[in-house]
């Protein structure tokens, strides 16, 4: 059941222009262990073969090799025992900000009070190394997305629709802030907006 989520949000991103070619990968945990995206694997075009169970410090279980990021996915899981889905994705929009090292927080909509106040970039440290999984972990503790700084971005919750309901507002959120820069900046809600907004929040959770 888990292998085919992963097969059919893998194949939604693809089809939401939220990823491209082989880049991204994705996981949801079990009571086994991880499930998550194969080396080289493209989320466009997945299927059974191309998910791997790895253990939870990382080890594959089956004859299959993991994505490289595979330690970032097992950091996250040790950190939040809550989280059993993570995405992570190269989404054009939310990239472009984390490769200007420009954080998401100015309160332009509502969505972005609601779901995110404000979406960090991670320092930038080389793909795959121990470095970036530091570096992405950290916002990671009270944050669900974080842009990872000349990369990408990450969205983790307790299920796979729900992470990639986060990654897909956090990167329309990122398509309209661009937007409003070309047409001249955007008016900022009010505090007594963001206020309201922020107790409409509480009653929701």
């Amino acid at each position: 059941m888990e292998k085919k989520k992963i097969i059919k949000l893998g194949k939604k991103l693809y089809k939401k222009n939220l990823t491209i070619a082989t880049s991204g990968n994705l996981s949801i945990k079990t009571d086994k262990g991880i499930l998550i995206t194969t080396s080289g694997s493209s989320l466009g075009n997945l299927d059974e073969k191309d998910v791997v169970l790895i253990d939870f410090e990382g080890n594959e279980q089956e004859n299959k090799k993991a994505s490289s990021e595979k330690m970032l996915h097992v950091e996250i899981y040790k950190q939040r025992p809550e989280i059993r889905s993570i995405i992570h994705t190269h989404p054009v929009y939310l990239t472009s900000f984390a490769a200007c090292h420009k954080t998401l927080k100015e309160p332009i909509m509502s969505e972005n009070i609601l779901y995110f106040e404000e979406i960090p970039v991670a320092e930038y440290a080389m793909p795959s190394s121990k470095k970036l999984v530091e570096n992405t972990v950290k916002y990671l503790k009270d944050k669900d997305v974080v842009m990872m700084a000349n990369h990408g971005a990450i969205a983790i919750a307790d299920t796979i629709e729900k992470a990639f309901a986060k990654l897909e507002t956090a990167e329309y959120y990122a398509h309209v802030s661009l937007n409003t820069i070309f047409l001249g900046g955007a008016k900022m809600l009010s505090d007594k907006d963001i206020n309201d907004l922020i107790e409409l929040k509480k009653g929701l959770s």
